[in-house]
């Protein structure tokens, strides 16, 4: 199972909407994950395979495996950035 954690500034509420989001995407396409939500402070000490967060944030995660996504709640701008990665890391488990 594909362990992600998605990432916000504050860990309240834009990284629980993202992390919905990305359930469903897995769930539509039959991707078996984990899916956290955090804020960006107490993710840099999480283990998973993936983190999804926005460009601001994304690159102040050094060596780890990161996607960017343009928006927190909109599925199809999600869709489009995250689930060739998710596939990939996916079939690599």
């Amino acid at each position: 199972m594909l362990s992600i954690i998605t990432v916000c500034g504050n860990g309240i509420g834009s990284s629980l909407m993202l992390k919905m989001k990305v359930e469903e995407i897995c769930d539509e396409h039959g991707i078996a994950v984990s899916v956290d939500s955090s804020d960006f402070n107490a993710a840099k000490s999480k283990t998973c395979d993936l983190i999804i967060t926005i460009k601001e944030l994304a690159s102040q995660f050094e060596n780890r495996r990161v996607a960017v996504v343009r928006s927190y709640v909109n599925k199809k701008k999600i869709e489009e950035d995250v689930l060739e990665i998710i596939k990939q890391l996916s079939a690599a488990k």
